[in-house]
This record gives structure tokens, sequence and C-alpha cells, in this order.
């Protein structure tokens, strides 16, 4: 696991924004620190820099992830194909 960032705030359309170090791709899954998942990466705005990511939150109550910290899924290491 590797985290992302907090939650900053809920947005009116009940998404989480959250300000990264690095941008995500959409669609990429979001976690909590208990490793559940929490929603999807629906928009990525901002500076490259410091970008912010919206996320689509498929879980609970949006509420209660306001000031939470966040984790993306580490990718599985790639298999050798053969030729």
């Amino acid at each position: 696991m590797k985290k992302i960032g907090r939650v900053l705030h809920i947005s009116p359309g009940e998404k989480a924004v959250i300000k990264t170090l690095k941008p995500l791709r959409i669609g990429e899954k979001i976690f909590d620190e208990n490793r559940r998942l929490v929603g999807r990466v629906s928009d990525v705005f901002g500076p490259i820099k410091s970008p912010y990511i919206e996320v689509d939150i498929t879980s609970g109550e949006a509420s209660k992830l306001v000031g939470k910290m966040l984790y993306q899924s580490l990718p599985d290491k790639r298999k050798r194909r053969r030729r």
C-alpha cells in the first residue's frame, strides 16, 4: 500500500478531494488504512507538481473520510512471458 494523501473535503457530488504528490490514473482503486476499498479516481486536476484527485466514493458515508489518509495498492510484479 502506498500513501496518496489526506481527504481535504467532500464535494457537493459526494466525491472526496485529495491533494497528492503524484497524479494517479483515472479508474485506479483507492483504499483506507484497513485495506477496504473506498472508491475509484474519477478526476485529476490542478498543477502538475502537486495535483488534486477526485475520488468517487463507493462505500460508506463520504463525510466520515474527511481528514483520513487514503492509499493506493501497489501493482503486482510483472509475470514473465514465454516467447
